[in-house]
């Protein structure tokens, strides 16, 4: 992948955007990404030195699915975009950026079942460890049992 530029905290870019004189002078000075979903996962599998196939086996998503959507034929719903996430060994942020890059919402550390799983991710649990995790708290696990 090409070397992608450091992106700012979204904190900072909410403090830029009401003291520039116009919406044209904040867009111009290219702090809006235009970073899409399959770049974003086609950059963490690099980063974790990762093959589609790895992040097929750990994310426990069918082979097909993951195809699609590294390909964007499909945008992923939230629980695969978790578990995604999970198949690239992303960390707490790179799970947030990528739910937000596949347009569901971020875990929220108030809704347990999202507790639970930023708990798991902090822990280093897998995608398998997460959802014995979830069983045994009660919440519907990531990939449903049959």
């Amino acid at each position: 992948m090409a070397d992608i530029p450091e992106e700012h905290l979204t904190e900072e870019l909410l403090d830029r955007l009401p003291a520039s004189a116009s919406i044209e002078q904040y867009l111009d000075e290219g702090l809006v990404s235009a970073r899409t979903l399959t770049d974003y996962l086609f950059d963490r599998m690099e980063a974790h030195d990762l093959r589609r196939a790895d992040v097929v086996r750990a994310s426990g998503l069918n082979a097909t699915v993951v195809y699609d959507i590294f390909s964007g034929k499909s945008r992923p719903g939230r629980d695969h975009a978790i578990m995604l996430a999970f198949g690239l060994k992303c960390t707490l942020r790179e799970t947030q950026r990528l739910l937000r890059l596949a347009g569901v919402s971020e875990l929220w550390c108030k809704q347990r079942r999202d507790a639970i799983i930023i708990w798991c991710i902090r822990n280093g649990f897998d995608r398998i460890a997460t959802d014995d995790e979830l069983y045994r708290m009660g919440e519907t696990t990531l990939l449903p049992a049959d």
